[in-house]
């Protein structure tokens, strides 16, 4: 965003897990360029836990709004500069939407938005408003998909002509998509966009290059009543983990960790979200294995996989060029240890360094034709998304500076992330090939 004063006054629209990286940045290091205005969250469960927060950190309570009818009014009392939404995934058209509208630039975590109406209704609000959209596209800022980026950007494997990339999302992160709100697609747009934004984003970011047209296949094949992995599961089923039985590894007990209880099991009187849901449940709408085909508009084709239920986490990406081969694999959890009773075991939630097949890491080989092949070297990163979070926060809080690899996203990059899976979906539905400019994502309605 040009043209930023020194110190921006911030609302945070929607107080659940996300929220906390934006708010902890502003309390902390960004503290000096940024200030905590406001709260925007249908849930006074939430605020009053992120009250707390923030007055631990020596601030006092703020004022809170709902985002249904107090949008535009929390804007203009509290002055807001910006409006950071990390409410659920239906609910950002209309949320950014509006905040530009009021006056507001917005930090909008992926996914943009689920579908084309979306698109459109940012696109328009954008052009109405001349506010700006900032993207939080992390995954950009790991050190070891800039690097891939910097290979490729340097021409050492020429043209590219191929991509697959391989996500594998494991039996602990992959199942916490079917107990949540993320299960439904018409809150989440199905993993497709959810998560694969991310990825898509990546793709794009790679090449240089925007997508034009998709074919998906893929289905409800692991969770769900009628899916294989019920026959893996203790029975009966219970319609939710808190509390859990004790022998039941598909089971998420809200107790056991003090920021989900108070988030979610304490807060959900107000709203009547349930956050353990059982990931064997009825109605589940969702995929959880999909493959994509998806031509780009210089050329390169790409095959991408997702699967939700794997043992291990972490992907592979191979990019095939007119010179040669980069090749990326990263283990980020090697696999999700049980403890002796059966159940998930509470170190699990962190990457398995001791796996002696699959150990946590990364690595960056590439190979020129006609020699041989070597592992270019990837700069250590710290924090979480492989240490992308921090220098994405300085971005977005202190604005970007010279960055040769580009990684500072807005909303068409946004909407160029969400184009695979919104094509994907329907593609999914139809059993077609989608081209993406008959969605006419960027038109303005």
């Amino acid at each position: 965003m040009a043209d930023q004063p020194s110190t921006r006054r911030y609302a945070v629209v929607g107080t659940g897990h996300r929220s906390q990286m934006y708010i902890n940045a502003i309390l902390g290091e960004h503290a000096p360029v940024s200030e905590l205005v406001a709260w925007c969250d249908v849930n006074p469960g939430r605020i009053d836990y992120y009250d707390e927060v923030v007055q631990a950190a020596g601030g006092r309570a703020l004022p809170r709004y709902a985002p249904d009818h107090q949008l535009e009014q929390m804007i203009a009392e509290q002055a807001v500069d910006v409006a950071i939404v990390t409410s659920p995934d239906h609910t950002h058209a209309d949320l950014v939407s509006r905040s530009l509208r009021a006056g507001a630039d917005v930090v909008v975590e992926k996914p943009l938005t689920i579908d084309a109406d979306g698109c459109r209704s940012i696109t328009t609000a954008v052009a109405e408003s001349g506010k700006a959209v900032v993207m939080t596209f992390n995954y950009r800022y790991s050190p070891r998909n800039s690097s891939l980026k910097e290979v490729i950007a340097s021409g050492r494997i020429g043209q590219v002509t191929s991509v697959h990339f391989e996500w594998a999302l494991d039996t602990m992160h992959g199942a916490d998509y079917f107990r949540r709100w993320h299960r439904y697609k018409n809150s989440s747009g199905g993993l497709l966009v959810h998560k694969s934004s991310h990825h898509f984003d990546l793709v794009n970011w790679w090449l240089a290059d925007v997508p034009v047209r998709v074919y998906a296949r893929g289905g409800l094949k692991f969770y769900g009543d009628q899916g294989a992995g019920i026959a893996q599961a203790p029975s009966p089923r219970p319609e939710r983990g808190t509390p859990a039985p004790g022998n039941d590894p598909w089971t998420l007990d809200l107790r056991e960790d003090e920021r989900l209880r108070r988030l979610y099991l304490d807060a959900e009187h107000h709203d009547g979200y349930l956050r353990d849901r059982d990931v064997f449940d009825a109605g589940i709408t969702i995929e959880d294995n999909v493959a994509v085909l998806v031509d780009y508009a210089g050329g390169a084709v790409m095959t991408y996989s997702l699967n939700a239920h794997a043992p291990w986490e972490g992907y592979r990406v191979t990019v095939n060029g007119t010179k040669g081969r980069a090749e990326l694999e990263v283990v980020e959890r090697g696999s999700v240890a049980m403890t002796a009773e059966g159940v998930l075991d509470p170190s699990a939630r962190e990457a398995q360094d001791s796996d002696a097949l699959r150990p946590k890491g990364e690595h960056l080989v590439v190979q020129e034709h006609w020699q041989r092949a070597t592992e270019h070297p990837i700069p250590m990163g710290q924090g979480s998304h492989g240490g992308g979070d921090a220098i994405l926060l300085s971005d977005v809080f202190r604005g970007p500076g010279e960055d040769p690899l580009g990684r500072p996203a807005g909303y068409t990059d946004g909407i160029h992330a969400v184009s695979v899976g919104i094509a994907g979906n329907e593609s999914l539905r139809t059993g077609a090939p989608v081209d993406i400019a008959d969605l006419r994502l960027n038109d303005a309605t």
